[in-house]
């Protein structure tokens, strides 16, 4: 089974995703750390990719495009894949569609995670960490995880400790750019997004694209997902 996975910062995405590689035994694949990979291993393409980072550019698609390729067809691929990350803009969709085709790689799956972009932001700047256990989920902005409340303080729900943030989630100017690119629906993510929905109007595509609904919790996400894919 090969999934596309798209979800702006904020929208569970990367929860849903290790969920759905658990469940289905299927890696997922993050652009960044492909990225990461090629350049510590000093690749051909990761060096190529480098010096556009090092001059603060993206390296662009011809290079991004062949190394994602090259990790969905390593072995450990074979049972399957989710591709989350990836691609960013539509000019990316059309690249990485004709590049699949290609390869003779079956796209099985696109699940879109909805959610408005004032409620992702709330999101990203609710998460609160608990100083005892990073796995204790808190978000002040989501009713089911809320911390609780102890002489006047916010503390952890699950144990009471005390919760801290981090500062790229208290961020707005880096939380709006990336939010800028995902909701453009003229150049941006979501413009890749509905390049793919169109695509799967047409009986030959062989994928079908799943909307969920962001904004109830992650098991209710995961459950519907899981119902969408019939498994």
């Amino acid at each position: 089974m090969n999934i596309l996975l798209f979800g702006p910062n904020g929208s569970g995405k990367g929860t849903q995703g290790a969920i759905l590689q658990k469940k289905f035994n299927i890696q997922h694949i993050e652009s960044g750390v492909i990225f990461r990979d090629n350049i510590s291993q000093g690749t051909e393409l990761g060096s190529k990719a480098k010096q556009y980072i090092d001059r603060g550019e993206l390296a662009p698609d011809d290079i991004t495009i062949p190394m994602i390729l090259e990790r969905l067809q390593q072995p450990d691929c074979s049972p399957g894949w989710l591709l989350d990350g990836f691609p960013r803009n539509v000019n990316q969709a059309v690249q990485l569609d004709a590049a699949l085709n290609e390869a003779g790689m079956k796209l099985d799956y696109v699940i879109e995670i909805v959610l408005d972009r004032q409620m992702a932001k709330n999101r990203i700047m609710g998460r609160r960490l608990c100083v005892s256990d990073n796995n204790h989920p808190n978000n002040i902005f989501i009713d089911a995880i809320k911390p609780a409340q102890k002489g006047g303080n916010s503390v952890c729900r699950v144990c009471g400790g005390e919760l801290k943030t981090r500062s790229g989630d208290q961020d707005e100017i880096a939380i709006d750019k990336r939010h800028a690119i995902y909701y453009d629906k003229k150049n941006g993510t979501l413009a890749a997004v509905n390049y793919f929905k169109e695509k799967a109007k047409n009986a030959g595509s062989g994928f079908i694209v799943i909307e969920l609904d962001g904004r109830p919790g992650v098991k209710e996400v995961s459950e519907e997902v899981l119902k969408s894919i019939g498994k």
